[in-house]
This record gives C-alpha cells, sequence and structure tokens, in this order.
C-alpha cells in the first residue's frame, strides 16, 4: 500500500472507532509523577485486585481492564502496549518478554524471549577478530533480536484471556492518537542519550529543531504507533510478524548505516513463542516459582538465598533500618559463587544441556551446602569459581563480562486470584536506537531492541565454547525474574514480583524476598532498601544509602566498595494475612500500584 494510500485508510471514514470494540476507557487526567532520584511512596492496600507497573498510565490502563470484567492476562497486555508508548525506553512490542501466570491451579511461564536471526552466528560482534566496544555494537542493527513480546502474550491470551484481544489495545490507541504527557524519567533518558539522536526518526520525534529533548509535560502523539497497534488490534500478531510491519523491520536492520544486521522477513515470520516449564523451589515455608533458562534469574536468585540460608547469622539483617555489613558480606559473597555458576552452565535450553541433564542440579541442597561452605569470614573477591553441579556434555567457558541493562516489570493480582509476574524489555535504553514506524509513513513508532547484545561477544575462549554465544535461532541469556510466591502448605499465592535493572535484577529480586519473608516488612517497606550488587568483581553499593561504617566494614572484610545508582524498578504485591493485597512500587522510578 502506498504511503498516500495508507494515510486515507487511516481517516476517520474508514477507522473502526475505538467505540466500536465495546470497552471503554478514559484517558486519565494526570501528569506521571517525578521518575528521577528517590521519592517516597506510601504502598496501596487493596481488598480485590491490584495493578503495579512502571508508569502510572500504564497502571491505569491495567485497572480499567480490570474493572470492565478483565483478567489478570487481559490487564497484562494493556499495561504493555502503554509502556510501549509512554516508557519506550525500557520495553515495547520491538522487544520481548517472560511472563509467569498461575490460573488458580497451575503455574505457567511463557517464554517471548527475542531470537537470533539465522544469518547470526559467533562472529557477529567481532570485528578484525576483536570483540566491538559494547556500545558500537548496540546502537547498530547487528544488536536486533526478533521480537517476542507480541506472539508470546497472544499465546497467554488465547489460553486465558476474557475480553477480546482488540479491546486490550484501546487505552494504548487512545493516548497515542490523544497523546500524553511526557514524564520526568522519559525526559531524562532522552536528555542522557546521545546514540538516540544518531536516528533520523528518532531525532526528529523526540527531540525539538536545537536537539533538545521533549519537555517534561509536553504532550507527545504517535500516529505510527497507534496505527500500528490498530493493525495489530485488528489482526492479530500476524500483523506485526507478517506484512508492512515486518518489512519495515528488516528494512531497518538491514539498513542500518554503520553496521547493519542480517534480520529478514522470513526470521521474524517464523518466530514462536514457548512455554516452558517453570521452576518451583521450596524456600522454608514458601514456594518461589520462577523462569526457566533462558532466564537466568530463577536460579541464580534460589542459589543466592540457598546459600544465604546455609549461613550462620552473626548480627541482625538490619541495621538501623538499613542491610547489616554482616548481612551484605554473606550476601554478597553467595551473589559471587551464584554468578560464577551462572557464566558457566545458563544459556538457552534448546541449545545448552542442564549440568545432569535437569537445572534443578543448580539448587540440589548438597550442592548448595558444598558452595555455602567457601563463604568465609574474608571476602574471595574476584576469584570465585564455579562449582560442578553435574556432568556435562560439553566443556563450557567462563561467559567474559558485559554490561547488561534496561527493562521493566509488571504484577497483576485480579479478583479471582488469578497472577501475572511479568519482566519485559528491549534491554539497553532505548534498545538498538533503531525506530522503526511500521511501515505508516508517519511520525513515531515503537523502538527495536538490542538483545542480542545479552549473548557473548565471544563465542569461545582458550578453545573452549562459551554456553552463552551466538547461534541461528537462539534466545540470548537474561537475568529477568518475574517471581510467583506460594505458601507450601496450603498452597495459596502469596506474591508477584519483579524488576528491571540488567544482572543486577537478581540481586534486586533476591533481597526483596528475603526481606519479605524475614524481616518483617511490607512490600513497600521492602522495595524501599538499598541495594547492594557484585557481579564478581567490585561491590556496588547504592549511593547515599550506607553509612561510612557499613562500608569500612565492608572494606575490612576484603570487599573493593565504590558508591553509584542502582536504579531499580521493583513492583510487588503480596497478599497480606487477612486476605487483602499490599502492594509497592520502586521509589527510584514513577510506578505506582492501582486496584480495589
Amino acid at each position: 500500500m502506498s504511503s498516500n494510500l495508507f494515510r486515507l485508510a487511516l481517516s476517520s471514514a474508514f477507522v473502526l472507532p475505538l467505540s466500536a470494540w465495546g470497552f471503554s476507557y478514559e484517558a486519565p487526567a494526570v501528569t506521571p509523577e517525578v521518575g528521577s532520584g528517590f521519592e517516597e511512596k506510601p504502598g496501596w492496600e487493596n481488598e480485590h485486585f491490584a495493578v503495579a507497573a512502571a508508569n502510572p498510565l500504564a497502571t491505569d490502563a491495567g485497572f480499567q481492564v480490570l474493572k470492565a470484567g478483565g483478567n489478570a492476562i487481559d490487564a497484562a497486555i494493556a499495561v504493555q502496549m502503554v509502556l510501549t508508548l509512554v516508557e519506550p525506553q525500557s520495553s515495547g512490542i520491538g522487544g520481548g518478554a517472560f511472563l509467569m501466570h498461575y490460573d488458580g491451579a497451575q503455574v505457567q511461564a511463557y517464554d517471548g524471549r527475542e531470537t537470533a536471526p539465522a544469518g547470526a552466528d559467533g562472529n557477529l560482534f567481532l570485528e578484525n577478530g576483536e570483540p566491538l566496544p559494547f556500545m558500537d555494537a548496540v546502537a547498530s542493527g547487528l544488536s536486533v533480536g526478533v521480537p517476542g513480546v507480541l506472539r508470546m502474550l497472544e499465546a497467554a491470551h488465547a489460553e486465558h484471556g476474557a475480553l477480546p484481544w482488540a479491546e486490550l489495545f484501546v487505552p494504548a490507541i487512545t493516548l497515542a492518537e490523544e497523546g500524553f504527557p511526557v514524564s520526568q524519567r522519559l525526559h531524562t533518558s532522552l536528555a542522557n542519550d546521545e546514540a538516540l539522536r544518531q536516528d533520523p526518526m528518532a531525532q526528529h520525534f523526540y527531540y525539538d529543531e536545537e536537539g533538545e529533548p521533549l519537555a517534561v509535560g509536553e504532550m507527545l502523539r504517535n500516529p505510527a504507533l497507534a496505527a500500528v497497534l490498530r493493525q495489530i488490534a485488528e489482526q492479530g500478531s500476524d500483523a506485526f510478524y507478517t506484512g508492512a510491519v515486518a518489512n519495515d523491520i528488516a528494512m531497518r536492520v538491514q539498513h542500518h548505516p554503520v553496521r547493519p544486521g542480517s534480520m529478514t522477513t522470513e526470521d521474524i515470520s517464523s518466530y514462536t513463542a514457548v512455554e516452558r516449564e517453570p521452576l518451583c523451589t521450596p524456600w522454608d515455608q514458601w514456594e518461589v516459582c520462577g523462569f526457566p533458562p533462558p532466564s537466568s534469574g530463577h536460579l541464580t536468585v534460589m542459589q543466592i538465598l540457598g546459600m544465604q540460608e546455609r549461613q550462620p547469622l552473626r548480627e541482625a539483617p538490619l541495621d538501623s533500618g538499613v542491610p547489616s555489613a554482616s548481612w551484605l558480606h554473606q550476601f554478597l559473597e553467595a551473589s559471587r559463587l551464584a554468578f560464577a555458576d551462572r557464566g558457566r552452565y545458563i544459556a538457552d535450553p534448546d541449545f545448552v544441556a542442564a549440568p545432569g541433564g535437569d537445572w534443578a542440579s543448580m539448587l540440589a541442597p548438597d550442592y548448595l551446602d558444598q558452595r555455602a561452605q567457601l563463604i568465609g569470614e574474608q571476602s574471595m573477591g574476584s576469584s570465585a569459581e564455579p562449582g560442578n553441579p553435574g556432568e556435562l556434555g560439553t566443556a563450557w567457558a567462563q561467559h567474559p563480562d558485559q554490561p547488561e541493562y534496561g527493562t521493566s516489570h509488571i504484577s497483576i493480582i485480579d479478583e479471582d486470584g488469578n497472577a501475572v509476574a511479568m519482566t519485559t524489555s528491549i534491554e539497553q535504553a532505548f534498545g538498538s536506537r533503531i525506530l522503526a514506524d511500521g511501515g505508516t509513513n508517519l511520525a513515531g513508532g515503537f523502538l527495536l531492541n538490542n538483545e542480542l547484545t545479552d549473548f557473548s561477544f565471544e563465542p569461545e575462549i582458550d578453545g573452549e565454547p562459551v554456553a552463552n554465544r551466538v547461534e541461528p535461532g537462539k534466545r540470548p541469556r537474561s537475568s529477568m525474574s518475574p517471581t510467583l510466591v506460594f505458601d507450601r502448605d496450603s498452597g495459596e499465592l502469596v506474591a508477584s514480583l519483579g524488576s528491571p535493572g540488567g544482572a543486577a535484577i537478581i540481586h534486586y529480586t533476591a533481597s526483596t524476598l528475603e526481606a519479605l519473608r524475614d524481616w518483617g516488612l511490607n512490600a513497600q517497606e521492602a522495595l524501599n532498601l538499598p541495594h547492594a550488587v557484585t557481579l564478581g568483581g567490585d561491590v556496588t553499593l547504592e549511593e547515599g544509602r550506607f553509612s561510612e561504617a557499613t562500608i569500612a566494614a565492608l572494606r575490612e572484610r576484603g570487599h573493593t566498595v565504590k558508591e553509584g545508582e542502582l536504579t531499580s524498578g521493583l513492583q510487588a504485591i503480596v497478599r497480606q494475612s487477612d486476605g487483602t493485597l499490599f502492594g509497592g512500587a520502586d521509589p527510584r522510578r514513577e510506578g505506582v500500584v492501582m486496584g480495589e
């Protein structure tokens, strides 16, 4: 269809009005709150249902869907579509997601992770035999994986949805057509990003003629995204994976001006979402259910928590309301050991076998006993080595250190007790910095992910292959940790939670679980706690949140400590003992919880 004909098809005479789809959505007359820095939040208590998401407009979309008779899956779809519009730096239809779902009887794990194109191989990020600089790889066509979130959400909706698919797009289409106020967080992200300005379409859409980012509160309309979402609403996900939208994605990847990628329309049309067996792990009175590989989240979180349980508690975990030096030392040392295993063993299970043939081998009690015994009074620093949880058919090399970024999280519990924990991502802020308009020739569109930079840039180390190396059709390893928690005695749902934050998602999720179970904190209090992270080397403490005495105590134990921003985006909804739902949203971002 020519651009003129496409514009004609979008005119009011030819477009089905949103009211005809049956869902009466009212755009809220509110401006998203400030999302930079740390802003105290009260926590929210509700009796019947709750939605927690990273932007108030997205939360409200899920809330209105639930009020209209939708369920947790329906609400998650509406939230994701609005996040594509209002939080484009973190997630969207150009990326992927992991979704944990509970329907009152069973837990399911829906995998919408991106895949490598057929033309990608282990040399994807090598230039003259050397790994590319990370940002050179990110802001390129090389980094774009085949998006998976729409296929995955459609599969989940086909099995569990209550409202018609099309109606779930009404909030996002309405906001895209009528406009929404730019939030502080989006403004700040735009101001801090130089690479996005290199994409001509993105530069024109998100910046003014002087190169200044859109101002806070400025109304932003996205007609291209509205048009694409209309097609998907009316035709299903095929409207994205075939036809003009798929052609546009492949064209933009293949014609990147500096480093084009190989993605074809065949790569896009052949994408398949996968339902995987969730990993559910006993943890004292709770059973924690999380995502299996290609996510490293659940395995690494539960390794940390398992080793923590095996340590003698030498002092209270909280000191003046923040984690104590003793607790931090044990948590960080357990993290070093868990991340060593993660780097050696975890990758796409369709390409890499689990140690001993079963991922649960990494959480076996005897194995965690052995690993926990390695934690002493002094830090092991960067010397942590992977263990041997089971026999391997291939000897894997240790994954080299690489940055990980991005992401957003959604938690929902509906009135019938159905629950969703969904972590969704385009990886780095603004992904590959490639804006696609879906062939509409209209302003705006959606950003394409850079998830392939989650693969190892080096396919082998010292002659041994890296498990998480690039291979055609493979899904890159992720840290996303969408989590559902149950009471082991009653089987009742206890919580839905998760966070963005790259590899630090694992630390954020693990420490929150421990705070919720053991420290007597409600969801908001747990999310307010300061963070501490190590991937095996230096320790980063959340800037300005720990005392000099705590920092000194960690250094005395041999940790190399620095302070920095640790911008989690935790969302958590916890069922309290009286049956009510208490939700928390991360004070470091602009999210809220809504419900009744």
